[in-house]
């Protein structure tokens, strides 16, 4: 059966992996998987039973399967077979051909990827083999730039110490290059085919999985045991760069590897219009099954009353009676009013959704050229869903800042470095135009790095200890690797953009990081190179939040350095630095009032002898295989104990473009944003300030930052009943229920006034227990912005299910890092960013662009378009289709419920299909109530969607009693109109042929001037589909009704010469005229009233539109504040947890350069005297002292500088 893509076993569920190189036998014992992939669904026999299969499950193709069925049994049809058989052949074949499409695509992939050759290790030679012919324990070689076959374990490399570099932008898109290192057993054997083809090692590891940044297992050769962890595994995906060539062993292949069981099914999301159809679908079945009982009990009154003097021409089949012949015309009618839910509604919805999302591709407005990225809808499915967000939640680094760091300031033994004053001592505002520091002296200084406080150039030239030490540790504490392509020509790639700013700064003053391996750093410094001897790498993780190397200098001293959040770090300084670290402190507070993220540095000179002991119990605790990590954190929280206070740096992450203004749209919108970081919460606050979120005009902003869940619910309640006093204790939650379906809510709480919530991580663990967070929810709906602070990926999913579990609202999600895929998932809409932490939330998306401004863009124009569009056509479609179905019913009254049509079959077939298609589709791909710009001007605009005013359950219902009046009107005026008529010649015209084609004609033209009243925005296209299909119905009206087509197709086209007998005479245009008035006349009358009595948001902008009949003016800007806060923040050191005690295990991420500052200075000479005045030394390149201040009252920090450094 797998012939055919089917299994019928299911294979056990693997504990753990045992495999032996070399060894092909003994591993297909285990009937491990072969390297080949199948990411297909189909194949050439599976195709059409499978499709078919999958098709069918949709309600409404079964549905409209069964009506075939019951169209074919003789005794209940009343309508042609292709009635039904054509449409949905149409809807069935568009649908297959889209899969086979699909499918296709997906075949071609798997060929390329599984013909891919490398060259394997078999019977002690290298032999070319197919990638999908790998197996589990054969060793492979790859070559530079070659992709990696499947998950191996690095066994030896052509690079000293056995490293390899690798790219892994097909596995989470970052183009940075990572290093791993085989083994030194196995590193031993080098290129040797005739050592590798004996060799025999036996591995025993985890089951196949999809965590990528974990592996554990041991390798067993030659009677010892080694730990292998991720560190030494290549995964598939992956790209071999700088090395030229590497052996390895394959572990795992095709659908077992990391990749592919990342690969999962995405959760399949549905547009709240998608469930609100679903329910009224089984409602109109309901309805449609009431309308049928209704006729099916009249025709057996009939038949019971009146039928019996009919049986002389029209005698009943044997064994028919009246209740007999009642269940049978149930049946009929079944069929007949069939269209009101009509199969091309979800073909429409598809084109209509995808013709959605090519205009989000295509807007050159969401296209950012300076990296060449495209705003993408991927998908199609979710579109109206965008013009309904309530909540949006947003991660902080890269999505509302640029993920850019640039060094700005620092604190260097107290005094503080980066700000540039004047001639009176009054600070200065940096701008382009501000002089630079003139790094010439420096041959290895980065050009594009810029700062501009003299001083701090002058204090390393006179190389004051403290800034050296300082310095030294920003060129020897990290985890960054250096390329030098060029002599002098330096490229370092950081695992996080912070280490890569503080490498680049440190390289420019003087202290320039070189080049590294696994047991050295090379430095220059001042001119001069010097090696350090790595030691051992402390390395950072979440909950130590800092890191430490110790290392010994070439003069053979041993020292650490740490640098971690300020909090962290100066829980660890020796008590003499007290007085030093409450100037620090000040410093800090005055760098996060400015919204930089902020590090402390401290080192210690460390005794040999204590750290040979500390050694070797370093190299037990790596080498354990149980609980290593706690061995580790044990070992590293003893050595770094009474640390000695260097300073402080501060980065600024500076704001994306147009992210205030943005904000504050969406705002107007009534869309809450909620901030979901990882930063501290000093950090996020001030960011929140700089993003216009947070406010000094908000009535209030409430900290919650307590330690035990009483106190979190003490203060969540406080803030609570501080915005609405009268608040009702217990919680308002409400039950609804959907078809006996119930669920919680929690209603919206008015508050005077405006709040914000700022929560910290440990707070809002307790504010998410079962028991508070509906009180959580409660208290943060209740307030404009909400920040989260310190928070998980899985406290942020935490928090969107959350809002999703009690709201009736829509979510969206936006990041741009690994850490927001969660968040991103768990939401209705998730939206990626595509920017310095490589593809990862991307990939996970459902939309995605460059620049968080965008989303201004995708919500109020696209978002708001594609919801009005969508809703439109919903409420059109059922319009036209429930009038067409009605006055069939009408009609049964008139015909004895004979189930007899009262429209030609031909119009019956092609009403949806082909007559009132195009015009739908065309309003519902172009119409807009107001341009984007009137969008912008108006965010308001944006409020009915998230009310689904325009198309609810009441909205359906208003449609349906609509369409009755319609109905009522359609069938009566006509049947009025032809009752005992006569031509102008006097020949009788009041035949059923002629009835028909005056009932069909008045419909169709009735329901095209409803869509030009619905339709606000006309274009040419929908001026060509109006009219266009207005001709088609009358050209394929004269052709079906000619006597032509009936000498041909007797039986199929009986009505001969009805078009040019019946539309030839005028009481029959009258008529068509007199039934479209009175059907438009009550809409034109009732939203006359509305406009004028209660006028909506949209009547009120259009009519402004039509007043103005210009562009708008432009939105007005809201002026940047540079705002000085006490907060502080300390969380800027934010890379991922990495390395061990080899830095070569790491990740590395190719850092974007700072964006290059215009220099206004040109040196008109070198002072190299020293001005120092405090706070920080002065420096002019004209010997003018820029930096000196009169003397202001003295603070408690300038206080302890006199005391230290006396003024000269």
């Amino acid at each position: 059966m797998s012939f055919f893509g089917l299994s019928c076993t299911e294979k056990e569920r693997e504990e753990e992996r045992r495999l032996r190189a070399n060894d092909r036998e003994f591993n297909l014992s285990f009937k491990y998987a072969t390297n080949g992939i199948k990411t297909s669904k189909y194949n050439l026999f599976t195709f059409l039973p499978l499709n078919l299969f999958e098709q069918f499950q949709r309600i409404a193709n079964a549905y409209f399967l069964f009506l075939l069925v019951l169209q074919l049994i003789p005794a209940i049809s009343s309508l042609s077979w292709f009635t039904t058989v054509v449409p949905l052949v149409l809807v069935l074949f568009v649908t297959a051909l889209k899969d086979a499409t699909d499918d296709i695509n997906r075949h071609k992939s798997d060929n390329h990827v599984n013909n891919r050759k490398v060259e394997v290790l078999i019977n002690g030679e290298l032999r070319s083999e197919k990638w999908m012919d790998v197996q589990v324990g054969d060793i492979i070689k790859l070559e530079n730039n070659q992709f990696v076959t499947a998950d191996l374990l690095l066994l030896s490399s052509s690079e000293p110490l056995n490293l390899v570099y690798i790219e892994t932008a097909e596995l989470d898109g970052e183009t940075n290059l990572k290093v791993k290192q085989a083994l030194t057993v196995t590193g031993d054997m080098g290129d040797s085919i005739e050592v590798l083809g004996a060799f025999d090692g036996e591995v025993c590891c985890e089951p196949p999985n999809n965590r990528l940044d974990k592996f554990m297992g041991t390798l067993m050769f030659q009677g010892k045991k080694y730990p292998l962890d991720n560190e030494k595994i290549l995964l598939r995906g992956c790209t071999l760069r700088n090395t030229e060539w590497c052996f390895g062993l394959v572990i795992f292949g095709g659908p077992e590897t990391k990749l592919m069981q990342n690969c999962g099914k995405t959760t399949f999301k549905r547009t709240s219009i998608d469930r609100l159809m679903n329910v009224l679908v089984l409602c109109i079945f309901g309805f449609l099954a009431v309308m049928c009982t209704i006729l099916a009990i009249g025709n057996g009154i009939w038949e019971q009353q009146e039928g019996s003097t009919f049986t002389v021409f029209l005698p009943r089949h044997e064994g028919v009676d009246a209740a007999f012949s009642g269940f049978l015309t149930f049946w009929s009618y079944v069929i007949i009013l069939n269209t009101v839910v009509p199969i091309s509604l979800y073909v429409s919805v598809e084109i209509i959704r995808l013709g959605n999302s090519f205009y989000i591709d295509w807007d050159r407005k969401m296209y950012y050229a300076r990296s060449d990225t495209p705003a993408e809808a991927r998908t199609t499915t979710l579109n109206e869903e965008l013009g309904q967000i309530k909540y949006i939640f947003s991660d902080k680094t890269g999505t509302l800042t640029q993920n850019i760091m640039t060094f700005n300031k620092c604190s260097i033994n107290g005094n503080s470095y980066g700000d540039v004053f004047d001639f009176s001592g009054q600070r200065m505002e940096i701008t382009e135009r501000t002089e630079r520091v003139d790094f010439s002296f420096n041959p290895l200084a980065d050009p594009k790095f810029s700062f501009h406080d003299h001083s701090l150039v002058e204090a390393v030239k006179l190389e004051i200890p403290a800034v050296h030490t300082f310095f030294r540790l920003l060129s020897l504490c990290h985890t960054v690797m250096a390329e030098e392509k060029n002599e002098g020509d330096l490229l370092y790639q950081a695992q996080s953009p912070d280490e890569g700013a503080l490498v680049t700064a440190a390289r420019n003053f003087g202290f320039v990081f070189r080049s590294r391996t696994p047991e050295t750093v090379t430095i220059v410094e001042m001119g001069v190179q010097r090696s350090y001897e790595l030691l051992a790498i402390l390395d950072f993780n979440n909950v130590r939040k800092r890191m430490s190397v110790i290392v010994r200098n070439p003069e053979g001293k041993l020292s650490l350095y740490c640098k971690g959040a300020d909090t962290i770090v100066f829980e660890r300084l020796d008590r003499s630095c007290n007085k030093l670290m409450e100037v620090t402190t000040e410093h800090l507070n005055e760098f996060a009032g400015e919204g930089l993220r902020t590090l402390a540095l401290a080192y210690k000179d460390l005794d040999e002898e204590y750290f040979a002991r500390w050694k070797e119990r370093h190299h037990e605790a790596i080498t354990a295989l149980e609980d290593r990590e706690q061995k580790l954190d044990e070992l590293y929280e003893e050595i770094e104990k009474d640390l000695l206070l260097l300073g402080a740096t501060a980065i600024e992450d500076k704001l994306q473009d147009g992210v205030p203004q943005t904000i504050e749209q969406l705002s107007k919108a009534n869309i809450n944003i909620w901030v979901l970081t990882g930063d501290k919460q000093e950090t996020a606050e001030n960011i929140g300030y700089s993003c216009n979120m947070l406010r000094e005009e908000m009535n209030d902003i409430f900290i919650v930052g307590a330690n035990s869940s009483e106190e979190v619910r003490e203060e969540l309640r406080s803030a609570r009943l501080k915005m609405k006093p009268v608040a009702e204790d217990g919680p308002i939650i409400r039950n609804r229920g959907i078809l006996g379906k119930k669920s919680k809510l929690v209603r919206d709480e008015v508050v005077d006034g405006e709040y914000g919530l700022v929560i910290n991580g440990h707070s809002l663990a307790y504010a998410l227990e079962k028991s508070m967070e509906v009180e959580f929810l409660r208290t943060a709906c209740m307030c404009k912005t909400v920040i989260c602070c310190r928070v998980t990926p899985l406290q942020k999913a935490q928090v969107v299910e959350l809002v999703k579990k009690y709201k009736k609202a829509v979510t969206l999600a936006i990041g741009d890092g690994a850490n927001d895929v969660s968040m991103i998932k768990a939401a209705h809409i998730g939206v990626g960013i595509s920017g310095q932490e490589g593809m990862q939330a991307v990939l996970s998306s459902d939309y995605s662009f460059a620049q968080f401004r965008y989303l201004q863009r995708l919500l109020l124009v696209h978002g708001r378009w594609s919801y009005l569009r969508m809703c439109k056509f919903l409420r059109y479609f059922f319009y036209k289709n429930f009038t067409f179905t009605f006055v069939h019913f009408w009609y049964a009254f008139f015909c004895g419920f004979s189930a007899q049509t009262v429209y030609d079959e031909w119009f019956i077939t092609l009403y949806n299909l082909v007559y009132t298609a195009l015009p739908v589709l065309g309003m519902s791909l172009f119409d807009q109530d107001v341009n984007d710009r009137w969008s912008f001007q108006y965010p308001q605009l944006y409020t009915p969607g998230q009310l689904n005013l325009y198309f609810s359950k009441t909205a359906f219902v208003r449609c349906a009693l609509h369409s009755g009046y319609s109905s009522l009107v359609l069938f009566f005026i006509p049947y009025a109109a032809m009752y005992d008529t006569v031509r102008d010649d006097g020949k009788d015209i009041a035949d059923y042929q002629s009835f028909a084609l005056l009932a069909q004609t008045c419909l169709l033209i009735a329901v095209c001037i409803q869509l030009g009243l619905d339709m606000a925005y006309w274009t040419a296209v929908n001026q060509f589909f109006v009219w266009g299909s207005l001709a088609m119905y009358f050209a394929v009206t004269f052709t079906f009704y000619s006597n032509g087509m009936y000498l041909i197709f007797t039986a199929s086209f009986p009505f001969i010469g009805t078009a040019r007998n019946s539309l030839s005479q005028p009481n029959v245009w009258l008529t068509i005229l007199l039934t479209t008035i009175l059907c438009v006349i009550p809409v034109v009358t009732y939203r006359f009233l509305l406009i004028q009595l209660w006028p909506t948001i949209n009547d009120k902008v259009r009519f402004k539109v039509r007043q103005a009949k210009s562009a708008p003016p432009p939105p007005p800007t809201r002026a940047r504040i540079r705002r000085t806060s006490s907060r502080r923040s300390a969380y800027a050191f934010s890379h991922a947890q990495g390395y061990g005690d080899l830095v070569t295990s790491g990740r590395f991420l190719r850092r974007a350069p700072p964006p290059r500052r215009s220099a206004g200075f040109s040196p008109t000479g070198r002072s190299t005297g020293f001005i120092h005045t405090g706070r920080s030394g002065g420096y002019s390149p004209t010997g003018r002292p820029l930096n000196s201040r009169e003397r202001e009252p003295e603070t408690q920090l300038q206080m302890y500088r006199a005391v230290r450094e006396p003024a000269s």
